[in-house]
């Protein structure tokens, strides 16, 4: 079973820095998935700053949200020295 989301940071480039309940800090693109339905909407950059976490997972306001797996597993990880 993959780590639940404990914490989560939009960044500049429509990517996401996720730390998860074990620790670790991925960083999740969501790039390819603005072309994908519902998740065009997220190129508007106040409704993708506006992610928040809610039972381990990332939700949008008008019901966009994606699985902790997604995240952790298509998730790229962050080392403690890149992220400063």
């Amino acid at each position: 079973m993959n780590p639940h989301v404990k914490h989560i940071r939009p960044l500049e480039d429509y990517r996401l820095e996720v730390v998860f309940d074990s620790g670790e800090l991925r960083r999740f693109d969501l790039t390819p998935y603005l072309e994908r339905g519902v998740f065009a909407r997220l190129r508007n950059r106040a409704l993708f700053n506006n992610a928040r976490v809610v039972a381990g997972s990332i939700e949008w306001p008008g019901g966009l949200d994606l699985s902790h797996d997604t995240l952790y597993l298509e998730g790229t990880p962050v080392s403690k020295t890149e992220h400063g």
